[in-house]
């Protein structure tokens, strides 16, 4: 069997205020698990000539039967303009930046 995925993407819109660029993708998956998110990230640096650290992928979810999976991502120019404008949770699930640990407690008071 073929190990390689191909990756749709669809509804293809460009903000140009965000600096951004945001789609929906198709990963067709026949006969295999879910594709890992990391593996999408690199072929859509590929297909878009970014770093995957500049991209925000989200929301997949598998279709009844397996076979393909539905998500959304956001593609930004640079990584400067994903940590300004993109999601906050974003760049700390990619390792960029260590999240700060407090007690619920102390966040209340």
């Amino acid at each position: 069997m073929n190990d390689t995925v191909t990756i749709w993407t669809g509804k293809f819109m460009t903000n140009r205020l965000l600096q951004q660029k945001q789609t929906v993708i198709d990963v067709p998956h026949p006969g295999k698990a879910t594709v890992p998110k990391t593996e999408i990230l690199e072929k859509l640096a590929k297909m878009y000539k970014t770093t995957p650290d500049a991209i925000s992928v989200f929301g997949f979810g598998t279709h009844f039967g397996g076979g393909k999976t539905t998500g959304f991502g956001m593609m930004y120019d640079s990584l400067d303009y994903a940590k300004k404008d993109g999601p906050k949770h974003s760049p700390a699930r990619h390792g960029l930046y260590e999240k700060k640990k407090t007690s619920r407690n102390i966040r209340t008071e």
